[in-house]
């Protein structure tokens, strides 16, 4: 179950997190996502260990926890996206099949021409569609 979704920009700037769990684990939450963001840098800049996969989108597990699982992705334009999930195993196929349509749903969200790029993103159809790719996870559902 996906708890929590995030878009960060090239800079570590938030531009989206959604949790899906009650309040009490949302600064929880955000602090996972903060911590993902460490892994990310660590892999992007480290050409030794990244060298086979540099045009690879898909970061796979980034940080495990006690409670969580968090999976990244990485766009051409240094967008991170993150989603943190309680589900012990996540298959990569499912993995990327979220990360396709979330990555589909950012771009329209950001083509919007009243979007201002680099701010974060205010748009009820993006969460909407974000809360159906969300909720159809692991389903086979397109979404």
């Amino acid at each position: 179950m996906i708890v929590c979704v995030a878009v960060v920009g090239h800079q570590n700037n938030p531009l989206y997190l959604q949790s899906f769990t009650e309040a009490d684990d949302a600064l929880k939450l955000h602090h996972v996502v903060h911590c993902s963001l460490d892994v990310i840098d660590e892999r992007v800049n480290n050409p030794k260990r990244s060298a086979p996969t540099l045009n690879e989108t898909f970061l796979g597990l980034l940080y495990p926890t006690e409670n969580y699982k968090v999976y990244g992705y990485l766009t051409n334009t240094k967008v991170k996206f993150l989603m943190v999930t309680t589900d012990l195993d996540v298959k990569d196929a499912d993995a990327r099949n979220f990360f396709r349509k979330f990555h589909a749903a950012y771009v329209d969200a950001v083509s919007n021409p009243f979007h201002v790029p680099g701010k974060k993103i205010a748009s009820r159809s993006f969460g909407a569609r974000v809360s159906t790719i969300v909720k159809s996870f692991g389903s086979g559902t397109v979404g």
